[in-house]
């Protein structure tokens, strides 16, 4: 009796990027702009399993992938690393040859390459809020007087005297 032939050269669905729910429900990445919501996509889409640490892009590739300017990519790796959603694990510097070596991040939402465990620092990270500022024109004060203006009887009177 045979069966169905194996079919080996089906390898599923491939690759795909996922964002888990308490991720998108942290306030840190609720209040992303979309650039560096992008970018953290395409940082996320260079991670293969267990390379966390080890995830080279440099701004001209970031800015190649997104469709940028470089000099727009910058910010948005500030502001990923401010809010805790990424750190760099190795500086851009020149090799021995004199060949410039990229950046290397880490996704802080999960565990690095040496064992060490997932950061999470952006989930207390928390938006600064503008205090309230005061009344540029106070009220006058004539207004909070508990007498009325005709009950003003015992009124002093200053007189000038001059010599």
């Amino acid at each position: 009796m045979a069966g169905k032939p194996y079919k080996g050269h089906k390898k599923g669905a491939g690759r795909h990027v996922q964002l888990p729910e308490w991720l998108q429900a942290s306030e840190a990445w609720a209040t992303l702009r979309p650039g560096p919501r992008a970018l953290y996509i395409e940082l996320k889409r260079r991670f293969n399993g267990s390379n966390n640490g080890r995830i080279v892009l440099s701004h001209r590739d970031g800015a190649n992938a997104l469709n940028v300017n470089r000099n727009t990519v910058g910010p948005w790796f500030q502001e990923l690393e401010q809010r805790g959603l990424i750190h760099m694990t190795r500086a851009p510097h020149l090799g021995p040859s004199g060949i410039g070596k990229a950046s290397v991040w880490a996704l802080d939402e999960l565990p690095t390459d040496s064992m060490k465990p997932a950061r999470k620092a952006f989930m207390a990270w928390r938006q600064k809020q503008n205090p309230r500022t005061k009344n540029r024109t106070p009220r006058p004060s004539d207004y909070d007087s508990g007498q009325s203006k005709q009950g003003q009887a015992g009124v002093t009177v200053l007189k000038i005297v001059t010599r």
